[in-house]
């Protein structure tokens, strides 16, 4: 199987990332992408983030009318700092007849030197960029599958923020992740 892998911390999931795993999916005929959350985000700059079961429960809700975009749990079930190559030398490991796509937004191509192993992580997977803004995509030094995608610029943050703010972020995110939102208090 051709399985596309979209890693972030998803806190929360919105439609940016729907549509890159989507249309990913679509222009690379990919059977699959497979959404995975982080446990523990390896930068050096910590981020916080709510717990991992909130944030697979709205990956979850996300999901669930999309049969071709699915959830991988692999770094959540391991626990500790999420490493890419860690997770994608089990999963090479464990399916050795499936391809896989690593999705990166065009922003970490100049960061990619700095992560862990990406010499031998290049030998296990095909990495993919999307453009996420309006910054130029330079040919980047390691060997990279570059595409162009309608610009939607929505960040957790942004909801984050407004959420704290009192303001709804309708439209940024699926309803049905919003409505779980409030039930649970998250982001207050």
């Amino acid at each position: 199987m051709r399985i596309g892998i979209l890693g972030g911390n998803f806190n929360p999931v919105h439609y940016a990332h729907l549509f890159i795993a989507d249309q990913i999916q679509q222009l690379l005929d990919l059977d699959e992408v497979q959404l995975m959350p982080e446990n523990e985000p390896p930068h050096v700059d910590t981020k916080t983030t709510i717990s991992a079961n909130h944030r697979v429960k709205m990956l979850e809700i996300a999901l669930q009318n999309y049969p071709k975009l699915t959830l991988n749990l692999s770094e959540i079930e391991r626990g500790g700092k999420s490493y890419t190559y860690d997770t994608m030398a089990k999963l090479t490991a464990e399916h050795p007849e499936n391809e896989y796509f690593f999705i990166i937004g065009g922003d970490m191509l100049d960061y990619l030197a700095k992560w862990y192993r990406i010499d031998d992580l290049l030998k296990l997977v095909t990495f993919v960029a999307v453009k996420r803004d309006q910054t130029v995509l330079t040919a980047p030094k390691y060997s990279v599958q570059m595409l162009e995608l309608p610009l939607l610029n929505i960040s957790s943050s942004y909801i984050r923020e407004s959420l704290q703010a009192k303001r709804c972020p309708n439209f940024l995110l699926p309803a049905e992740v919003l409505t779980y939102i409030d039930q649970n208090g998250l982001y207050r």
